[in-house]
């Protein structure tokens, strides 16, 4: 490896108006090595990595950088990539309704006599795909590509800029485990390349396979800088780092207080919502008892989110039959009112778009989906939804100046709670949770189970769906597992072990 420093961050401070996001914050990256930045959300990961890539420009922050041995003072984005430091965001940057071709060359286009030349467009991107593991056509649009070939667009897109030096926030959070694992190969090879990467990531089973160093951000400053092969590092010697002491166990201790069934849907079946002839439910039946946390399991696009968004108001798909009993009562739910109404909330996987209204405060998003309730005549109480939004703050521990604040300003694991807030304002007798922590860090994990524990200790019913596998074993009571929209397998918590959940997972019932 080639043993010199690319990248030198000394003493960089970046404030917002009422909170300081990063504090004399240090990172030295050296030149051909996978550097990854570990910290709780919040931390000043992303901050950090907006102010390297000129997104927060010189002159917002005070501190130095210096870029294989110079001096940089970045304006913006464009600066920071012609010097070949390039980011690749959470969340992509690429225009769906384009062409593979089209976006890798976006704002960079080749032109012969004044006319884009589509035949060096196409040749290269072909190059580049091929770098990248892509097999493609390069006319195909990106719409029409699962996430994790995004992703590889993404970093074909960062090698036509000559990159030097590739940051990769999150870059695993939204593939499955076989994207994921080709993902960091291919950042693997890119290190026998020469080409150094800085990754963010909450996944600490893929730090430890692949970082070379990694640097931990707590609080707004940098704490250490582990050197994974000489200092032993593991996971729990990263989680101390992060949270300031040990996590002896992932999940609080829970005793469970388990009721009788109140919640039961039987023989469900939904279909696609645009291909006619395709079932995405077939013929599911489950049922939750208070007090009871049920975990779904299965594969991405096993179906555990189309069944539970059918569920919940029928916001998904084109129902065909099936019941739902709540208390021993049939019950029919054909909107999301009605489902809200009848007592069921629904806490989505994608936040961002789904789950929250990134233009609103925290307040009003806390009161959002039962605004009746602060309501007096017509009109809004404000000072009621302050109190509700300020109670909500703090019994969650949403780290926030002020529940006046956006909630596009908070981190990831903040977002969550407010997202959980909303509905547990709404008072349900059954929370629905898809993918809860994901992109959450361990120590807002850990508030997180709490908060799913706590309300079932108050007798509520809770569905969990989630694609890590030892977050349904800690957390959960009953694991139901899905296949191609069926349910293929129930499974109590003392039977239940990543073998054979993953068995059930991957099979039909008839062959379980």
């Amino acid at each position: 490896m080639n043993n010199h420093t690319i990248l030198e961050m000394r003493s960089i401070t970046k404030e917002f108006p009422g909170v300081k996001a990063l504090s004399d914050v240090s990172l030295e990256v050296q030149a051909g090595e996978i550097h990854a930045i570990c910290g709780e959300n919040g931390a000043g990961k992303s901050t950090l990595m907006k102010v390297l890539s000129g997104l927060y420009p010189h002159g917002d922050y005070t501190g130095q950088i210096f870029f294989q041995g110079k001096e940089v003072q970045f304006k913006d984005i464009r600066s920071s990539e012609a010097a070949g430091i390039v980011i690749i965001h959470q969340e992509l940057a690429l225009i769906p309704e384009l062409s593979i071709a089209e976006n890798i060359f976006l704002g960079n286009e080749p032109t012969r006599f004044g006319v884009i030349d589509w035949d060096y467009v196409n040749r290269t991107t072909l190059e580049l795909m091929a770098r990248v593991g892509l097999s493609e056509d390069p006319i195909t649009k990106v719409k029409d590509i699962g996430v994790g070939k995004q992703q590889l667009v993404e970093i074909a897109k960062a090698l036509n800029k000559s990159v030097k030096l590739l940051i990769l926030d999150e870059p695993t959070a939204a593939l499955n485990e076989s994207d994921s694992q080709h993902l960091l190969d291919l950042m693997s090879g890119l290190r026998s390349k020469g080409i150094s990467c800085i990754m963010i990531s909450h996944k600490l089973n893929e730090i430890e396979q692949i970082a070379d160093s990694i640097t931990i951000i707590r609080d707004g400053k940098s704490i250490e800088t582990l050197h994974v092969k000489n200092d032993g590092v593991d996971e729990d010697r990263i989680i101390r780092g992060m949270v300031g002491r040990s996590l002896e166990s992932r999940f609080p201790e829970h005793t469970p207080k388990i009721g009788e069934t109140f919640f039961e849907v039987r023989n469900w079946t939904v279909g696609h919502p645009t291909v006619s002839d395709r079932l995405v439910c077939k013929n599911s039946s489950f049922h939750v008892r208070r007090g009871e946390i049920v975990g779904f399991a299965g594969l991405m696009g096993a179906g555990r989110t189309e069944l539970a968004r059918s569920v919940f108001g029928r916001s998904y798909g084109n129902f065909k039959s099936g019941q739902i009993f709540i208390n021993g009562k049939e019950v029919t739910l054909r909107s999301v009112p009605q489902a809200i109404s009848a007592g069921l909330a629904y806490v989505t996987e994608d936040r961002k778009s789904l789950g929250l209204n990134l233009l609103d405060d925290i307040k009003s998003t806390t009161v959002s989906a039962d605004l009746k309730k602060i309501t007096r005549g017509l009109v809004v109480d404000k000072d009621e939804e302050f109190r509700v939004a300020e109670e909500y703050r703090k019994s969650l521990r949403t780290k926030t100046p002020s529940v006046n604040e956006g909630v596009a300003k908070l981190s990831g694991g903040n977002q969550q709670k407010v997202v959980l807030s909303k509905w547990m304002f709404t008072d349900p007798e059954l929370l629905i949770l898809d993918e809860p922590t994901r992109g959450i860090d361990v120590g807002a994990k850990y508030e997180i189970y709490g908060i799913i524990q706590k309300l079932a200790d108050q007798g509520k019913g809770v569905i969990v769906i989630s694609s890590e596998l030892p977050e349904l074993l800690g957390l959960s009571d009953r694991i139901y597992t899905i296949f191609e929209g069926a349910i293929t397998g129930e499974v109590t918590r003392d039977d239940a072990n990543q073998e054979s959940l993953m068995k059930l997972m991957t099979a039909s019932r008839k062959s379980a």
